[in-house]
């Protein structure tokens, strides 16, 4: 048995119909009832418990023989990376009590470096805690996702212009869609024995902003060029969509990516695996419709 914590999401889903289409059996963990169909079609035994709760996610774990884990963000929190914080420690908790035999855990590029550059930090500490278990434990490593994307596209097909907090703008990036982490990993626990310490996992090249810009010319028939918005305005750009704590972690992240080689793959790598979508086709489900 399979247990995916949060089975619902771009990953979790993934990696469950991979596991499915393999014919293992797979028990979706879910904190919202409402999210379970898809999963439920698949053939997924259903377990409901919230992320913040050791009790019940010990109890949803079970006897599975193997647990992937992710720590999701909650954006819409007054103080999101305090949030992460606390579910981390539920999470690890749980993962102790069930005592898990193997566990996969996704993690960031960038989780190598020890000083603080912001998101990858908070994963530097995720993986600390979870070495901390007594279990067969696979770090894998994830380049952003493509799909993230998706909250600049209406300005940019709006004015034509792509801001950016990647500077100089044709630097290229790790990057990755979130199906192919999903079946990355699948792939990872469908081989037991041969697990490596840290694999790290993105896209079949690197982009940069302005591949972005112009691979939505080509998906909508208009001039797109990609801009970098100017360090002085970071902060304020951010404060306008997001709590500080959260604007904090990605201020430092977009720095550390910025000086090049931090937010990257680490020398402890074993392992690094590149999923086949490409770019522009992550990108065409994001664009709005006609």
């Amino acid at each position: 048995m399979f247990a995916i914590i949060g089975a619902a999401g771009n990953v979790g889903s993934s990696t469950a119909r991979a596991l499915r289409e393999a014919g293992a059996p797979v028990r979706a963990i879910l904190r919202d009832a409402a999210r379970a169909g898809p999963l439920e079609a698949m053939g997924c035994e259903i377990a409901l418990a919230d992320l913040k709760d050791p009790a019940a996610l010990t109890r949803a774990i079970g006897n599975a023989e193997a647990v992937q884990v992710i720590a999701p963000l909650s954006p819409a929190t007054q103080d999101p990376a305090r949030e992460l914080r606390q579910s981390i420690d539920s999470l690890v908790a749980a993962l102790d009590r069930a005592r898990i035999p193997r566990v996969l855990a996704i993690s960031d590029y960038g989780a190598h470096i020890a000083r603080d550059i912001g998101m990858p930090t908070l994963f530097h500490g995720f993986e600390a805690r979870l070495r901390e278990l007594d279990a067969q434990l696979l770090i894998l490593r994830s380049a952003e996702h493509m799909h993230n994307w998706a909250r600049s596209i209406p300005a940019a097909l709006a004015s034509g212009t792509l801001a950016t907090f990647q500077d100089p703008v044709d630097m290229v990036q790790p990057t990755i869609a979130a199906q192919d982490l999903g079946r990355i990993a699948a792939h990872l626990l469908l081989r037991p024995g041969d697990d490596r310490a840290i694999v790290h996992a993105e896209g079949p090249r690197r982009y940069s902003a302005v591949d972005v810009a112009t691979a939505l010319s080509q998906l909508s028939g208009r001039a797109v060029s990609a801009r970098a918005v100017p360090r002085a305005q970071w902060q304020e750009a951010f404060a306008r969509i997001m709590p500080a704590s959260l604007a904090d972690l990605l201020i430092k992240a977009n720095d550390a990516k910025n000086e090049g080689g931090l937010v990257d793959i680490g020398s402890d790598s074993g392992e690094v695996r590149r999923g086949p979508t490409a770019l522009i086709d992550a990108l065409r489900p994001l664009l709005p419709p006609e």
